[in-house]
């Protein structure tokens, strides 16, 4: 006899054990099934961990502001004692430069809307808030073997906006862990090291999945929430090609360098957006800083169709090209001789906003493309995916007519099919990891 759940969640990152946390407390027997070794050993084990409010769109900003609270009030959220302890969330703020080439008054329209807190500065505040920061402007951005590296367009960046609310957490993996000790108070169970195979389905429904092995599990819901194998998972459903939006895994790498002795972690460790110089950094454990790229087009991007067997080592070029940068705006950054950092995958739509929603194969659920910039978003997006999957689960055409969720900290109202999997692509997108 084959085990039988009421849902199956495929992965167990931040999301898939958040979707587990909210279903189980909805009374749904779940199970989540993960090819590595723990909860958050996938791509999430390797993201930067940033909380920030902005988007470029009106419904992801107000989704980051409930996520933010969320992580503001963790302990709370879990209901239950971890053995290894709790995240901590670094509540720093984040800080964006802004340059004329960046038009942010949409950003600040979508914080007023909603409420949410911000501080305009100008240049002279800047300088007083952060005086280890070169204020020149050196857009565009470029790569060191362009021959204008360097170089500066003669002329300043104009301010800074500063958003109070946003900063890290310090340990992601520990978090996923923190959320499944949560659900499986409520009665969810968790099985690592197994590979999904085959998702089961007649009568254009979901059975359940086939393990490696061949062990069969059933249940009527099936999720997908792989991360970068969402595609391979999509394709196994036979879903794919009746999606307009898609995922893609993008292969990306962040570094590592030591923080110069201007750079002070308690006056100024927030995190930094740089669209001037296309890159973001944050305080990292040892007095370094983390380093990551925003996507500018001189950068190659590097698809991945084997999301098993890609190029797991940090590449010099890349290396140099953000840290480098970096050292455009940072002018006395440590340069070490050797590179360090991670690499890892992004599971990417097409218009790098995250789909959660049903598919066209009853009871097969997607929160898919979620990579770069959804790890902020975890809690509520565990609760829309519960609220949307029981709305399905009890006769309502989503399609037709949407699920509206509203946030428990915020009240904000949620419509769900903003991300729906059949939406055209979103030309307010940032199209990139910024969201």
């Amino acid at each position: 006899m084959a085990e039988k759940y009421d849902a199956i969640i495929i992965g167990a990152g931040i999301i898939g054990a958040s979707v587990a946390f909210e279903l189980a407390k909805k009374g749904y027997r779940t199970l989540n099934v993960d090819k590595l070794s723990a909860a958050g050993a996938g791509s999430t084990i390797n993201t930067c961990a940033i909380i920030r409010t902005h988007y470029s769109t009106l419904e992801g900003t107000a989704m980051a502001y409930e996520g933010y609270l969320h992580w503001k009030n963790w302990a709370e959220y879990l209901g239950v004692e971890d053995e290894r302890g709790y995240a901590i969330f670094h509540d720093t703020g984040f800080l964006i430069l802004v340059g004329k080439n960046r038009d942010i008054s949409g950003l600040l329209e979508h914080h007023r809307k909603l409420e949410i807190p911000f501080e305009e500065w100008d240049l002279q505040t800047l300088q007083e808030r952060a005086p280890y920061l070169d204020l020149k402007s050196y857009y565009p951005p470029r790569r060191p073997d362009d021959e204008h590296f360097g170089e500066s367009s003669g002329e300043t960046l104009t301010g800074a906006v500063f958003f109070p609310a946003g900063g890290y957490i310090n340990d992601p993996q520990l978090s996923v862990h923190n959320v499944q000790r949560a659900a499986e108070a409520k009665g969810a169970k968790f099985r690592f090291k197994e590979e999904v195979t085959a998702i089961r389905q007649a009568d254009g429904h979901v059975d359940g999945i086939t393990l490696l092995g061949g062990e069969e599990i059933d249940a009527p819901v099936v999720v997908n929430v792989a991360g970068p194998h969402s595609f391979v998972i999509n394709r196994m459903a036979g879903i794919e090609d009746s999606m307009k939006i898609k995922t893609r895994a993008l292969r990306h790498e962040v570094h590592f360098v030591p923080a110069p002795d201007s750079y002070d972690t308690r006056k100024h460790g927030h995190v930094t957006s740089d669209d001037d110089i296309a890159g973001y950094s944050r305080p990292e454990t040892g007095n370094l800083l983390l380093v990551g790229s925003q996507d500018p087009e001189c950068d190659p991007q590097e698809w991945v169709d084997d999301p098993d067997n890609y190029n797991r080592e940090v590449t010099d070029e890349q290396w140099r090209a953000q840290v480098l940068r970096l050292a455009q705006r940072i002018t006395d950054l440590p340069i070490p001789g050797q590179a360090k950092g991670i690499v890892d995958l992004y599971d990417v739509a097409d218009d790098w906003i995250p789909i959660y929603d049903k598919s066209d194969l009853g009871g097969f659920y997607l929160a898919v493309g979620t990579s770069g910039n959804q790890y902020k978003n975890g809690p509520i997006a565990g609760l829309l995916m519960a609220e949307l999957i029981d709305a399905c689960e009890k006769g309502h055409d989503h399609d037709a007519e949407p699920v509206k969720v509203t946030c428990p900290i915020t009240g904000l109202v949620l419509n769900a099919g903003f991300y729906s999997r059949n939406r055209e692509i979103n030309k307010d997108s940032s199209f990139s990891v910024l969201g």
